[in-house]
Parts: C-alpha cells; sequence; structure tokens
C-alpha cells in the first residue's frame, strides 16, 4: 500500500498543474482541491488489497473525468465512510433494535420535528411532549461511545491542549489511533448559513471579530461551530442558540478602529418566530469536532484537508449523527447576487424527487495519521490582516481561494 500511496502522491502534484482546470484562480484553487480529494478518498476505498491496476485507472480517471464527475465521486466516497460509521454508532447506541430482524431500523429514528410555532408558545408541555419522541438510547458517557468508535475503526478523536509552541494555540485536535490517507476523520458541526442569512450572523456584519469557530465552504455557505462547543452527554433536540454578545470584546490585538466602530454600530438581525428551528441531534458524536483543529505551525504540514459533503436528507437513519442544522430551516432558497451582496429571491422551485441537502464540511486525511495533532490549512486571506502565529503553507493557495 505504501507504494500505490507514493504513485497517487506523484498524481496529486502533477494533475494540479494540468491545463483543463479553469484559469479563474478562485475556480482552478476549487478543482485543485476536488482532484485531490477525488484522489484521496478513492484511494482509501480501495482498501487494504487494492492492487496497482486499480489505483493506475483512478489515476488515469482524475486526468480524464470532469470536475463534476469527480466531485460526485468524492460526495459518493465521503457518504460511503459516513454511513458505516452510522451504522457501527447505531450499533452501539442502539444494540437490541439493530440486533432484531424483525425491527425495521428506520422506525427507530422516527420522531417529529419541533415546528417554529412550538418554539415560540409550546411551553412545558410542548417541550416534555418532544421529549418523549426521541428515542432512548443506551445511557452511555461520550467518551465510551469514543472509545467504542475506535474499537470499530481504529482511532477516534481527543480534545486537549495543543502542541503548538504558541500562547494563543489553545485547545488541539488529537487523532487517538491510526487511519490511513483518504479518512474521514472529523465533521465540522454547527449551524449553516446560506447567504441569505447571512445578517443572522452573531456579530454581524463583523462576524469573525469574536469567533474563531466559523468556516466557509467555497459555495459561500459558513458553518458557525461556536454554539456546538464540545457536544454533550445526550441526544436531544438542539437548535444552536447560545448567548452572544453583540459587544464583546475581541481578543487584545484582533481589532482595529475600524472594526470597533462597526461593532458599536452594528447588530445582526435576530431570529422571528419562522426562523426558529431544531433536530434531534447525538450530542455525543465522537467526529463532531473539526472545529479545533489548529493551522499548521511554522515549518509543519497539514495532515487534513476540508472536503465539502452535501448531507442527503432523505437518509434519515443517519441525520441525527450529521451535528448540523440550516438556519432558517432546511427548505432551499434562491439567490440573487449583485456584487457581493445576495438577496433572497423566493422559495425555490424543488423538483419532485430532488433531494434536499445539508451543506456541511468534513476534514479529510492527506496521509497516514498515527496518534497526532491535526493541522488544517486555514488560508487566511493575504489582503488582510493576519493573526501573527499564522504562518502561510502556500501563499499562492492562498490567493487562489480568495481572489
Amino acid at each position: 500500500m505504501a507504494f500505490l500511496f507514493n504513485k497517487f502522491q506523484e498524481a496529486v502534484k502533477t494533475l494540479a498543474k494540468n491545463p483543463m482546470f479553469a484559469r479563474d484562480p478562485r475556480h482552478l484553487q476549487f478543482e485543485a482541491d476536488v482532484n485531490r480529494l477525488f484522489l484521496y478518498t478513492s484511494y482509501y476505498r480501495l482498501g487494504e488489497n487494492a492492487e496497482e491496476k486499480d489505483a493506475e485507472e483512478i489515476i488515469d480517471l482524475a486526468g480524464k473525468a470532469s470536475v463534476a464527475e469527480q466531485q460526485n465521486q468524492v460526495q459518493e466516497n465521503v457518504h460511503y465512510q459516513l454511513t458505516h460509521m452510522c451504522r457501527a454508532m447505531d450499533g452501539i447506541l442502539h444494540p437490541d433494535v439493530t440486533n432484531d430482524p424483525s425491527k425495521d431500523p428506520s422506525e427507530t429514528h422516527s420522531y417529529s420535528r419541533r415546528s417554529g410555532l412550538s418554539f415560540a408558545i409550546g411551553g412545558a408541555a410542548s417541550a416534555n411532549k418532544q421529549s418523549a419522541a426521541i428515542p432512548a438510547t443506551r445511557p452511555i458517557t461520550r467518551a465510551e461511545l469514543s472509545n467504542k468508535f475506535r474499537d470499530h475503526f481504529g482511532y477516534t478523536l481527543d480534545i486537549r491542549p495543543s502542541g503548538i509552541p504558541h500562547k494563543d494555540a489553545g485547545q488541539g485536535l488529537f487523532l487517538s489511533g491510526e487511519a490511513n490517507v483518504g479518512a474521514v476523520l472529523a465533521i465540522y458541526p454547527g449551524v449553516i448559513y446560506s447567504p441569505a442569512y447571512y445578517r443572522y450572523i452573531p456579530g454581524y456584519p463583523r462576524i469573525d471579530a469574536c469567533n474563531n469557530y466559523l468556516i466557509t465552504r467555497y459555495d459561500g455557505t459558513i458553518i458557525d461551530a461556536k454554539p456546538w462547543s464540545l457536544g454533550g452527554e445526550t441526544r436531544e433536540l438542539w437548535d444552536g442558540s447560545y448567548l452572544v454578545d453583540h459587544n464583546a470584546v475581541p481578543p487584545k490585538g484582533s481589532e482595529n478602529n475600524s472594526d470597533r466602530v462597526w461593532r458599536m454600530l452594528s447588530k445582526p438581525l435576530e431570529k422571528n418566530m419562522r426562523e426558529n428551528f431544531g433536530e434531534v441531534l447525538e450530542r455525543r458524536n465522537p467526529l463532531a469536532f473539526g472545529h479545533f483543529a489548529n493551522h499548521p505551525p511554522k515549518g509543519s504540514s497539514p495532515n487534513v484537508m476540508i472536503c465539502p459533503y452535501d448531507f442527503p436528507l432523505s437518509e434519515k437513519n443517519m441525520r441525527v449523527y450529521i451535528p448540523n442544522i440550516t438556519f432558517g430551516g432546511e427548505e432551499p432558497i434562491k439567490m440573487k447576487r449583485f456584487g457581493s451582496f445576495y438577496f433572497k429571491s423566493g422559495s425555490s422551485d424543488n423538483q419532485a424527487g430532488d433531494s434536499l441537502v445539508l451543506k456541511t464540511l468534513v476534514l479529510v486525511s492527506t496521509r497516514s495519521i498515527r496518534d497526532e495533532e491535526l493541522f488544517l490549512n486555514y488560508r487566511y486571506s493575504n489582503s488582510k490582516r493576519r493573526p501573527e502565529w499564522y504562518s502561510p503553507v502556500d501563499e499562492e493557495e492562498d490567493k487562489r481561494r480568495w481572489s
């Protein structure tokens, strides 16, 4: 397998320069990332018994298949891994049901979602009724579930002080165990904001002034992991709420005069009754820690990379293990863009049979990892002031990402 991996690594370097890719810098970087993810996740899916001809076929496809085709394959590869992980967690948390062939597994997750109206006027009685609809699980702790997950897959995640020698490093994300290249190691949890709802992000318009747990997909979707924090110890109805002080003072040195003025004069829109939402989620999820991955220190390289993953909401058995909710609900929204601004233009005409998705992110390993801290290239824009601890991994990639 080491020989095959070396072939894949060489293919990653070569194909990134392929003239078939777009010339627009931002789209070029997007396509290069898709190409890398196609190679890494396909390599993982080959398994330990892969033959050289299988690897060569994938490398050949990476040079010929369109970006859209590769993107679809990446989605399938990631979904394949997550399906097995969700089934394993079901087996841990619902052992009696999963071992009973007479019961339909989908019935285990049959619950009614709490409506926005019930959030506004439901009161304690409504909340108690909803609690009764949450399926019972084994009363094990988050740590116990994490250990059992490791027994199944050979690795799990730990949160502990980062090994980066910098005072602002804080907590780090560590892999406990061993994972191969192309493995899905973590999910980026939290509240998903489409461009239609940017103005509801806490701290808007300077949303990153007091929040280090925001991340943006290429399509403009923003995920705020701050309300998820470390998860919890139960399966519960989660609405992504957390107390926000819109006048909170950012860390020393992170705010200039312009930021200070915006903070004093601006305030994000607040949810009204129609924007309330919630979903029953497994808060003990051992994968829901993608937001704790640090940027690599100078002289180090990232060992994971971001992978956009559109989770199909038709997969109801898996939904409880996807640690995200969409702000404003899961109805698709039509958007129009004028310059740098997005505007809602009504509901999307979702055709019958079209599958709604959650626009999430996962972290995928870019090499074999064993008992290490996970590092993710943050790719901060070089057109703005960056933190003193930030050391670019690849300046050209940063430029292309934000061009």
